[in-house]
């Protein structure tokens, strides 16, 4: 659902900003929407992000207003799109704006663009200027918000594999309040923070940085957002790499079934990491068989949290999840499942938490709400209660840890009272090579969908990386090189190029 650049986020700063003034696409040209109204500066995002606002850039946010629907603009009604870009002070041979996304969808591409700073090459900095937005509906742009913070607690907690039918019941039920809440709230434009809308505001943005073409950076579901945009636009494209690659031909089962094969991968290869590691994965036993253990246990004597709560199957659940997104959390889980074994809960809880987005205070950024919008919207035919219940069975044989939950999670869409926009799917015809990144041990868009988005866009090439986690940029020596040489010469990788896991 999130990438692992979610991991990091902290709660979003709510900012207001100057609104630059709507283009009228259809009566007036670009020229007329000046590249610069509107910006001012906000190195207070950064600051709140990452402790102080990195030195060597400058941070400048606007507000960019888009129409509600794409599909009828005449309407008049417009939601606030907020941009941030991060300009470094030494630039040189400036090529353009990168923007850049990280996925979700809910995830906050304001925040990323800040983390970037400290995290992409300085030969990219040097030559771009970082620029992220929040989606429509995302944190600080016209956010979707109604779920709250005790039914997400509620959800996260909840069994993650409801056998008997009172327990689905059970968790059935929550879903469809969570869903319902957000259709009294919301009413017709639930359906109005679909990705196609999305893909068609990154073209107003462009228009309103003054950009002669796009250079776009996009992560796990960041590469579906990149992959409309390529075919709605493909000739405004200058460079697109798109990393942790989503099928856009994909189900909603086939996406969640994909999920469920590569989180047990991943799972697998940190079991047999954590055999040969005992030091850093100090657990007594076999690592699928201690989980499976513990959440057992979990069932009838939940483990207590100085806060309160208990560690129930369900954040035990989430807890491993969290720790698969990135191989430098292996050792995390490995202690966090240790100590569940001594009785304590602290650390399977923060890794839950960083998952869920949630503070110390019992606080939840809209990440959830969002997501749920997007994906729903997306979903032009979810799957029916009756089909959930039957996949969870067939799942749980298949994928005996992921499985089941995961056919479990689609009940959110089965059940989501609003209208379908699914977005378009197809070549992205007089685009130029667009760099599609995929990492063989990625638990979230596993490496078998690379090729696939490559293919359907038709000017899709692949970059490979035999690592684990889920995304690629920048993580080695070789990725790096090859996703530079892209971003900054247009040099496209060599058929078939695969970089080492280190």
């Amino acid at each position: 659902m999130a990438g692992a650049v979610v991991a990091l986020l902290t709660s979003a700063l709510t900012t207001s900003g100057c609104i630059l003034p709507l283009p009228d696409f259809g009566r007036r040209p670009a020229a007329a929407v000046s590249p610069e109204a509107g910006w001012r500066l906000c190195p207070e995002i950064a600051a709140d992000l990452l402790g102080k606002a990195p030195s060597g850039y400058t941070f400048e946010c606007k507000t960019v207003q888009v129409p509600q629907n794409w599909h009828k603009p005449e309407d008049g009604q417009t939601f606030d799109i907020e941009v941030i870009r991060a300009r470094a002070t030494d630039q040189r041979d400036r090529i353009g704006a990168l923007m850049v996304n990280p996925g979700g969808p809910g995830a906050s591409g304001v925040d990323l663009a800040a983390y970037l700073t400290l995290g992409l090459p300085a030969e990219i900095t040097r030559r771009f200027d970082i620029v992220g937005f929040d989606p429509r509906g995302v944190a600080r742009s016209t956010p979707v918000d109604c779920y709250t913070d005790a039914d997400l607690d509620a959800t996260f907690g909840s069994e993650p594999d409801p056998v008997t039918q009172e327990e689905f019941d059970e968790v059935l039920a929550l879903t469809k309040k969570m869903a319902d809440g957000c259709k009294a709230k919301y009413g017709d434009r639930l359906g109005l923070f679909a990705t196609e809308q999305a893909a068609r505001d990154m073209e107003a943005i462009r228009l309103s940085l003054g950009e002669g073409k796009m250079n776009y950076l996009g992560y796990s579901y960041g590469t579906l957002l990149g992959a409309v945009y390529a075919q709605l636009f493909p000739q405004n494209i200058r460079a697109m790499v798109l990393d942790g690659a989503v099928d856009p031909l994909q189900t909603s089962i086939q996406s969640s079934e994909s999920q469920a094969m590569g989180f047990e991968r991943a799972f697998d290869n940190f079991a047999a990491w954590c055999a040969k590691n005992k030091s850093q994965c100090p657990i007594d036993g076999d690592a699928r068989a201690v989980v499976e253990k513990l959440m057992q246990e979990a069932d009838t004597n939940p483990v207590g949290n100085p806060d309160g709560r208990k560690a129930t199957a369900g954040w035990i659940f989430w807890g491993v999840v969290s720790s698969l997104y990135t191989q430098a959390r292996w050792p995390d889980l490995g202690q966090a499942l240790a100590d569940l074994q001594d009785g304590k809960s602290e650390a399977i809880f923060a890794l839950a938490d960083s998952y869920a987005d949630r503070n110390a205070n019992g606080e939840y950024t809209n990440l959830f709400d969002a997501n749920a919008a997007v994906n729903c919207a997306d979903d032009g035919k979810s799957p029916s209660v009756e089909e959930v219940r039957k996949l969870q069975s067939e799942w749980r044989e298949k994928y005996p840890l992921f499985g089941a939950p995961l056919a479990v999670g689609q009940l959110t869409c089965s059940v989501w009272p609003a209208q379908r926009d699914p977005y378009p799917t197809g070549k992205a015809e007089g685009a130029p090579p667009i760099l599609v990144v995929g990492t063989k041990g990625d638990p979230a868009t596993p490496y078998e969908q690379t090729q696939k988005l490559a293919d359907m866009l038709g000017v899709g090439v692949v970059l490979t990386w035999d690592g684990e986690g889920h995304t690629a940029y920048p993580e080695t020596r070789c990725i790096n090189k090859h996703v530079n040489d892209f971003l900054i010469n247009l040099t496209v990788p060599p058929p078939g190029t695969v970089c080492p896991p280190q």
